[in-house]
C-alpha cells in the first residue's frame, strides 16, 4: 500500500511539474486570427486509449463548423467549463472540441500522465470531445492565438473550410456567447 501511495505521489508530482514547466514556456503575444486558416494538427482524443484513431484538425471536420475551446494551462479549465455550459445552454448546433495545448518538452514527456489525469476527471462518454496536444503541436496553436493571459480559454469558431471566423480570448460572458451564436448562424 505504501508503495502504491508513493508511486501515486511521484506520478502526481511529475504531472504538476510538467504542467508548470509547460506554462513557463515563452509567452507569445496575443493576436486575433479571424480570417486565417487553423493550422493542420494531428492529436489524440482521450478515447485513444480505447483504440480511437488520431484526430486531425481541421481536416477531420471539413464540411461543417467546428468550435474549439483551447486551454494552455490547467487554470484555463474554469473558463473552458463556462464556455461548455454556455454552449450547451444556448443549444449551439456545432461540433465542439476541447483542446488542452500543453507546450514545452516537460509536458510532452509527461503526456501519458496528464492524459490519464484528465481521463480520471472526465466522464468516459466525453473523452472523444477532448483532443490533447503537446509540444510542437501545441506551439502551432499558440502561434495562431498567442498565450498572454493563459488562464483565459481561446475560443475559435472555424467554418467548413477550417478558416477562423470568430475568436475570443477575453473570458466568458453572456453577451459574448450571444455574439458567438450570431457568428455561428451566419455560417
Amino acid at each position: 500500500m505504501k508503495k502504491l501511495l508513493s508511486l501515486a505521489l511521484v506520478i502526481g508530482a511529475c504531472a504538476a511539474v510538467a504542467l508548470s514547466l509547460g506554462a513557463c514556456s515563452s509567452t507569445i503575444p496575443n493576436r486575433v486570427p479571424v480570417g486565417e486558416p487553423f493550422p493542420e494538427i494531428t492529436a489524440s482524443a482521450l478515447n485513444a486509449a480505447d483504440g480511437a484513431e488520431p484526430v486531425t484538425i481541421p481536416n477531420d471536420f471539413a464540411g461543417s463548423p467546428l468550435l474549439l475551446l483551447v486551454g494552455y494551462v490547467q487554470d484555463a479549465q474554469f473558463d473552458i467549463d463556462r464556455w461548455l455550459f454556455g454552449a450547451l445552454d444556448a443549444e449551439l448546433e456545432v461540433t465542439l472540441r476541447e483542446v488542452p495545448a500543453a507546450r514545452g518538452m516537460a509536458a510532452s514527456l509527461a503526456s501519458g500522465f496528464i492524459d490519464g489525469g484528465m481521463r480520471r476527471g472526465i466522464p468516459k462518454g466525453e473523452w472523444g470531445a477532448v483532443v490533447t496536444t503537446y509540444g510542437k503541436t501545441a506551439d502551432k496553436i499558440a502561434k495562431l492565438t498567442g498565450t498572454e493571459r493563459p488562464r483565459n480559454a481561446r475560443v475559435l469558431l472555424l467554418d467548413a473550410q477550417g478558416i477562423v471566423r470568430w475568436f475570443h480570448d477575453g473570458g466568458f460572458s453572456a453577451p459574448t456567447l450571444i455574439d458567438l451564436r450570431t457568428a455561428l448562424q451566419s455560417l
